[in-house]
């Protein structure tokens, strides 16, 4: 009798959490495989150590082009900035609906709506954020105004209430929706759009508009859009053939308040908004960020958002990107979309609230069990494509959390290790060669310096040496990025492969 065998088919709930453990075990396998190496070969043939020292070389010289490229992204994305602000995008509305080709939608027909989460934000920071939709040029009646609060959150509704009275007029609706907060969600900014879009669709039905001539704007409640955003975004939309499977991801720029937070604060402030520019020239590689734009007629077909996520906007656009069987097509918006950096009540629960906030942000790495679990059922999709989106999603969760890390100590691992072989001249030559690559690089700081000058003016009290002693701040990015960026984003990872799973909090902004 022949013995058979048969495999256990793994629960679902095992399938995710072996899923889970993947991108945390990644980056513990990159930051402790250098380590066991250097030790190896250290109790093996300690004269073989340059191979560290060499690779360490490599990777300093990655971190050039890398960085290298990156201004080049940034310096490009704020020229096109620059062009686009300057123009009237309603003017060349007008201008296009009077010679539209056939087929295209009149821009006198497409309704923007601006949807908005909120929950303890001040009743100033929502001002501001209604006020500028109040001042878009655009036309009122073309206008939609949808803010969500939670059903208990008292201060939140008598904010809505004040701003309704203020703004109403502005806008053809102005929607308080009230989230119930249902069974089974987790709290936080995703739960509450999962509940609000289709709100906003019934209501938008009732108005009788089209969804194929409607966009909607997913809005956070500290973002203030540029006031020809959405003459812009109508153009963009009115001109695009694939109008309807296409998102638009605008420049998040958080200087709202910067010259009111904390050197470190402002340094992640400044680090986040050039990354996002140099994103707007690799399409490729844009994925939703905090704030972006897309028909009704996608947002519906997608399924809204997720309402058991906590990063609402990296998960829908992987939704619309199986939705769409890879016609998705994520369009940058050279117009500027104005954000808090964070800033609490003290110093130090400021630093914290940004630490907690890129930490929300690199739990994004729940995406990788979402798209490895979809990947091989969609055939649809070119697999080339599938390929590429997936491997840079590895590949940015990865780098984010060792990078760093690796490029700090990874050159000094030889030597802290065996104490000859950092007397030697093989170790002396390739530490100057790693120094100065790395000096090299940091000249690269001073192009985003005056990237910086350019796109955050300096108050007009400040005397010119604190401008530039404010300039000279952004050298401190390697010890800052390492605490407030590298580090939270490995815990993150860490915890999502222990099953620690991630509550939502707030970001307290102002």
């Amino acid at each position: 009798m022949i013995a058979r065998s048969r495999a256990i088919p793994l629960s679902q709930h095992t399938q995710q959490r072996l899923l889970e453990i993947l991108p945390g075990a990644l980056t513990w396998f990159a930051l402790l495989v250098p380590v066991v190496t250097a030790f190896a070969i250290r109790l093996n043939d300690p004269g073989m150590l340059w191979i560290l020292g060499a690779g360490a070389v490599l990777l300093d010289a990655y971190w050039l082009v890398r960085t290298t490229v990156t201004v080049r992204g940034v310096r490009r994305t704020l020229k096109a900035l620059n062009a686009t602000e300057a123009v009237d995008w309603w003017k060349r509305c007008e201008e296009f609906e009077a010679a539209r080709p056939d087929g295209a939608p009149a821009p006198s027909e497409v309704v923007q709506c601006a949807l908005i989460p909120t929950y303890t934000e001040s009743y100033e920071v929502l001002h501001a954020t209604v006020a500028a939709l109040a001042a878009q040029n655009y036309p009122e009646h073309l206008r939609v105004c949808a803010i969500i609060t939670r059903e208990t959150d008292t201060g939140g509704i008598e904010n809505v209430a004040r701003l309704r009275a203020e703004f109403a007029a502005s806008f053809r609706l102005f929607l308080h929706i009230k989230d119930p907060l249902l069974p089974g969600i987790v709290v936080g900014k995703s739960a509450a759009m999962a509940y609000g879009g289709p709100v906003l669709k019934a209501a938008c039905d009732e108005l009788g508009l089209d969804p194929s001539r409607t966009m909607v704007t997913d809005l956070d409640s500290d973002f203030r859009l540029h006031p020809q955003y959405f003459a812009y975004m109508t153009l963009q939309f009115c001109m695009a053939d694939d109008r309807l499977v296409s998102i638009w991801q605008p420049v998040p720029v958080f200087l709202n308040n910067i010259w009111r937070v904390p050197t470190a604060v402002r340094v992640m402030a400044t680090a986040a908004t050039q990354w996002q520019m140099f994103l707007h020239q690799n399409p490729h590689r844009l994925v939703m960020f905090s704030s972006y734009s897309m028909s009704l007629d996608l947002l519906a077909g997608v399924g809204y958002w997720d309402s058991d996520v906590i990063p609402e906007d990296s998960r829908f656009f992987w939704k619309a990107f199986f939705h769409c069987g890879g016609k998705l097509n994520t369009r940058p918006a050279f117009l500027p979309v104005y954000g808090d950096a964070p800033r609490a009540r003290s110093y130090t629960a400021t630093h914290k609230s940004q630490y907690n906030q890129i930490k929300r942000w690199a739990w994004g790495a729940t995406d990788i069990p979402y798209v490895i679990s979809r990947m091989l059922t969609h055939p649809e999709i070119p697999w080339r494509l599938r390929a590429r989106r997936f491997s840079n999603l590895i590949f940015n969760h990865l780098t984010w959390a060792t990078l760093p890390i690796l490029l700090f100590f990874g050159g000094a691992l030889p030597a802290f290790i065996d104490l000859d072989y950092s007397l030697s001249p093989t170790s002396a030559f390739l530490g100057s060669l790693s120094a100065s690559i790395l000096t090299i690089t940091l000249l690269n700081t001073l192009l985003l310096v005056q990237v910086d000058y350019r796109i955050c003016p300096k108050p007009q009290e400040w005397p010119w040496w604190r401008r530039r002693w404010a300039e000279l701040q952004l050298f401190t990015y390697p010890v800052v990025g390492l605490a407030l960026s590298v580090i939270p984003a490995l815990e993150a990872q860490t915890r999502l492969m222990f099953g620690a799973y991630l509550e939502y909090h707030v970001t307290e902004k102002g």
